[in-house]
């Protein structure tokens, strides 16, 4: 199954916020919402924001999963009984197969306990309503590289650039031109190749 997912070059997330997905269960009232997130730092904020907004809720629960090759998660219950509530919602998450999202159920006590397992089953159901609401978006992996030539071989450079469709992401242009070039990831080695191949540039892979 590794190999599957490694040689998969596109993923799924969320288009833009979804909220205020209702779910009702003897009085308790849960409400889901899911937002786009690239780091811990936004799950934070748009944590902190929902406290601020429902202060009067009991729990604030919520699942999240950032990456693509490589994955962080999180599931955390917010004083629910273990796994009674994070781990029902990234459940969904993973059912949906989404990554850099995250997705927050804040209950409201209604005054009946519902048990292990109906908190189970409402966690889950809210995360799926909101999860349902959400426009999803595919997007390609793709890989960075640094390009530095000589402005007298702009010609042969950008042709192959045109030729492949290749997205410029930083430009400088003047007697020695450096570029910024992303192309997707499983075309990645052929484009570098055909950059190598004019041996009048160096390419170099851009990490973070």
């Amino acid at each position: 199954n590794l190999l599957i997912i490694l040689e998969k070059d596109t993923y799924n997330t969320i288009k833009a916020v979804v909220g205020d997905a209702l779910y009702k269960e003897k009085g308790s009232k849960f409400i889901g919402f899911a937002f786009p997130v690239t780091s811990e730092d936004e799950v934070k904020i748009h944590i902190e924001e929902l406290k601020k907004k429902h202060h009067s809720a009991r729990h604030w629960c919520y699942a999240w999963q950032i990456g693509v090759e490589e994955i962080q998660y999180r599931a955390n219950d917010d004083g629910e009984p273990n796994n009674s509530a994070g781990q029902p919602i990234y459940g969904q998450i993973l059912s949906k197969e989404f990554t850099n999202v995250l997705v927050v159920v804040v209950r409201y006590f209604g005054g009946t306990k519902l048990g292990v397992g109906g908190l189970i089953s409402a966690y889950k159901t809210t995360a799926k309503l909101i999860l349902d609401e959400a426009n999803v978006i595919e997007k390609t992996i793709d890989v960075s590289f640094k390009l530095n030539f000589e402005y007298v071989d702009i010609n042969k450079v950008m042709r192959i650039i045109k030729e492949h469709n290749i997205e410029i992401l930083h430009q400088k242009m003047e007697l020695n031109c450096e570029f910024i070039i992303s192309i997707r990831k499983k075309y990645a080695s052929v484009v570098q190749q055909s950059f190598e191949d004019l041996r009048c540039l160096t390419i170099k892979e851009v990490t973070e």
